[in-house]
């Protein structure tokens, strides 16, 4: 869903129109363009078995459920390659993300020369966070190798790894989950089939189509 704000932003035009021109770019695997979002969960048990599907009747579930509190989703999507990853963590605090960060940097990205990194504007997703975590001299060495892009404020939309937030919601945490260790198991096949099927991300919106959009908000974008 396109959402622009109604109220003149010249921000989140100009917000807008990096994370698109990123979009634009050709795939470079020394400066891959990587996604970068988070979620939650609830991890909910049963307090009766659940009555299994079969001919003529869909899965049926109690209505009367236990709470296991909830865990969090950091997703990692480069879209013009068809890869996406997820971390299970207990929190999403800023030592969490500079985790997660440091485990693409030397993981998957170790022989690129820099990682250009779409994300949304949450006060954790900054190089701050890597000074957090580690010492000095290592965040730098990773920060240096980053190239952030940050999607406008109630913009999110515009970040691919929304897409495949959504694709995981779906095909992997719509059913009740009462453990980590289950819910590790059942994201970890979901990384595997979309990787195996190598998924890309279908982006059609443009800076043509943005800029389309605005005129009759934005008067000032009439040429």
């Amino acid at each position: 869903m396109w959402c622009i704000p109604e109220k003149h932003s010249a921000e989140f035009v100009f917000h807008m129109e990096d994370v698109l021109e990123v979009y634009h770019k050709p795939f470079d695997p020394k400066r891959p363009v990587v996604c970068v979002d988070e979620t939650f969960t609830q991890l909910i048990g049963e307090t009766r078995e659940p009555l299994p599907m079969r001919p003529g009747a869909v899965e049926r579930y109690d209505h009367v459920y236990v709470r296991n509190g909830t865990a969090n989703l950091f997703l990692a999507c480069e879209p013009l390659a068809g890869w996406r990853h997820v971390a299970v963590t207990e929190h999403r605090r800023r030592t969490d993300w500079a985790l997660f960060i440091r485990s693409l940097l030397e993981g998957r990205y170790r022989e690129a020369e820099r990682v250009v990194l779409v994300m949304d504007q949450l006060n954790t997703h900054s190089p701050a966070s890597l000074y957090e975590a580690f010492p000095p001299e290592e965040a730098k060495r990773l920060a240096d190798r980053l190239e952030i892009h940050h999607t406008p404020k109630h913009g999110s939309w515009l970040n691919m790894a929304e897409v495949e937030l959504s694709a995981l919601a779906r095909q992997c945490l719509s059913r009740r989950i009462a453990r980590r260790d289950t819910l590790e198991r059942r994201v970890a096949q979901w990384q595997a089939d979309r990787n195996a099927a190598e998924a890309k991300v279908t982006w059609q919106f443009t800076t043509a189509d943005a800029r389309v959009k605005l005129r009759s908000l934005y008067p000032s974008l009439h040429p």
